[in-house]
């Protein structure tokens, strides 16, 4: 049974994510209704900043307040491309990629951000879960002129990793004679197809991420991380030439299975190993994200006592009623996020062999694109 973090500790950084948030879309929505009609290229790129403001408060969950260690293996051609400058630090990185990953924990999606600020384009990273895939192309036509470099990170398994997932996704592949996995599920390729096939022109690369928890780290969760807890991921990256990818969507998905398929592999030899090998790459852990969340608690502290004294809150029943149904309303709001985050209470696979074999499988496993 997961314990859930104390009410000392969601209740501060509830109201501190929720208060940011609201102040950083406010920004955005004035500068897309006054900015955006008159220049869309300063308008991306005002928001990049703004909305790194946000994003930086997740890497300092992961950085500083969890300390959780990523260790990055990747070749040092690849690392120079995402953004390599000086002894630790990385600036901005120097190309558009789509990534692939697979989801093996939580905080997945939450690397990739750790990474993407590393690299200098978080403001401008974007990840496609299962319910906005279907907007999917009419997205990234938006970003065939984007100011600056952007990853575009797909989740193509389309759900996290359980025990349970994987003997389903075991099950469905012998059923259909595909290769059975031991490590990941069976990548779910129309999402992927799709951004091949609108982003082949003005995107030159995949990187292609796996992650693994070494055996003698926990499991990193988004509980862990609000508790402090702190964790060790490791993660390879490979890089892969969009111009070397088949151009069929036939082919373009085989090549998405088959990267899948040595993925698997990788992972096995990460668990014998408990490494990903010798290219190691030190991405330190860059001081801006707790210098920004310093600023938000500041900002918020004094803006908070303001308020109390212009308007009385506390000095009467009514004052004192509102402010704690508030704090209970946004601390409920963000123990179900925590609870739905997990990976256990994720979407359940629903791929299952067939009687009939291949052809009655296959729509079975489609559905969950």
């Amino acid at each position: 049974m997961t314990i859930a973090p104390p009410a000392i500790v969601i209740v501060p950084l509830a109201v501190f994510f929720f208060i940011s948030g609201l102040i950083v879309n406010s920004i955005q929505a004035v500068c897309f209704v006054l900015i955006r009609p008159l220049s869309k290229s300063t308008y991306r790129m005002i928001n990049k900043e703004v909305a790194e403001l946000l994003w930086l408060e997740l890497v300092w969950l992961v950085d500083w307040w969890a300390g959780v260690k990523i260790e990055l293996y990747t070749d040092s051609e690849t690392f120079k491309l995402m953004g390599k400058a000086g002894e630790h630090i990385l600036d901005l990185c120097k190309e558009h990629a789509l990534l692939i990953c697979n989801h093996k924990s939580d905080i997945d999606w939450l690397v990739g951000w750790v990474l993407a600020q590393r690299a200098g384009c978080l403001g401008s990273s974007l990840a496609v879960m299962k319910k906005s895939s279907k907007f999917l192309p009419v997205g990234l036509q938006q970003l065939r002129d984007f100011p600056r470099p952007f990853w575009l990170a797909l989740f193509v398994e389309g759900t996290r990793f359980t025990q349970a997932k994987l003997l389903a996704a075991q099950d469905y592949a012998s059923s259909t004679g595909l290769p059975v996995p031991r490590n990941v599920l069976i990548p779910r390729t129309k999402g992927f197809v799709a951004s091949v096939s609108h982003m082949r022109s003005f995107v030159p690369a995949i990187y292609d991420a796996t992650i693994a928890i070494p055996r003698n780290s926990p499991t990193p969760t988004i509980v862990r991380l609000f508790r402090g807890k702190s964790s060790v991921v490791h993660v390879h990256l490979k890089r892969h030439l969009m111009s070397d990818l088949p151009t069929t969507n036939e082919d373009a998905s085989q090549w998405c299975k088959d990267a899948f398929v040595a993925k698997d592999a990788l992972l096995d030899r990460h668990i014998t190993e408990n490494s990903f090998g010798e290219h190691r790459q030190d991405i330190g852990r860059p001081v801006k994200s707790l210098l920004v969340v310093t600023s938000w608690g500041i900002l918020l502290i004094l803006g908070a006592l303001k308020i109390v004294q212009c308007f009385s809150l506390f000095s009467s029943w009514k004052g004192i009623t509102f402010s704690a149904i508030s704090l209970g309303v946004v601390t409920v709001l963000m123990q179900v996020l925590i609870q739905f985050s997990q990976s256990e209470r994720s979407t359940p696979a629903k791929v299952a062999p067939s009687a009939n074999g291949k052809s009655s499988s296959q729509p079975r496993q489609e559905k969950q694109q």
